[in-house]
């Protein structure tokens, strides 16, 4: 199969943003005398969310099984060499018409199928090009309000807590998403106010001088 061919596929499914070198093993030259259709493949390409952030360079290695003249199946090896385009997203699976197996006696080649798998990540969520991560904040950061710093894809952000935020309230950071042509998706942060496990003896007393003081009473809301 040429390297073009697989360049023209990427660039169909990724606008262009794709590049392949492909080094094929073990393909038979033509039958005679008879022809008949190849067969189809599909191969699925891991892609890190860092790697979609940044873009990168990964190597695909399809098996493939041809028929020789002399009628035997002949097994082979095809890789490619894909340079992945910033922002690519999970789930993509598009048909390439003839280029898959080639076809036995001058037949007609398959066709390819090529699957897009973004890995799961530890810290973010993924939504199209939109992010989601948890956001651990102290109890005072919350009540009062602060600007907590934050990691990203990207780099250090900071996020604007305003008083009174709630756990579970999601916060937009926008930009922070996964490319998106000459954009980029949005980072939601999902608000965890956490407790101290261990209090001081100091902090004790603090808490319970806010326990007498405080009129909040969630419960009966």
């Amino acid at each position: 199969m040429p390297p073009t061919a697989f360049s023209d596929f990427f660039e169909s499914l990724f606008g262009g943003g794709f590049e392949a070198d492909a080094e094929s093993e073990g393909w038979p030259g033509e039958a005679s005398g008879w022809a008949m259709r190849g067969d189809d493949h599909e191969a699925a390409i891991d892609v890190s969310l860092e790697e979609s952030f940044n873009g990168g360079r990964k190597t695909v290695s399809l098996q493939t099984a041809t028929m020789a003249p002399d009628g035997r199946i002949r097994r082979g090896v095809k890789t490619l060499t894909v340079t992945i385009p910033r922002g690519v997203i999970d789930g993509q699976r598009v048909r390439l018409r003839g280029q898959g197996g080639e076809g036995p006696g001058g037949g007609d080649a398959g066709d390819l199928y090529l699957r897009v798998r973004l890995l799961p990540h530890p810290v973010y969520r993924v939504a199209g090009h939109d992010l989601e991560m948890d956001l651990a904040v102290t109890p005072w950061e919350a009540a009062l309000g602060a600007r907590v710093e934050m990691e990203t894809l990207g780099g250090k952000a900071t996020v604007v807590l305003p008083p009174g935020t709630q756990s579970g309230q999601r916060l937009r950071i926008r930009g922070q998403g996964l490319p998106e042509g000459n954009r980029h998706g949005d980072l939601y942060a999902r608000i965890q106010v956490k407790v101290p496990p261990r209090l001081t003896r100091r902090e004790r007393e603090l808490f319970q001088s806010l326990a007498r003081e405080s009129a909040f009473r969630p419960r009966m809301e």
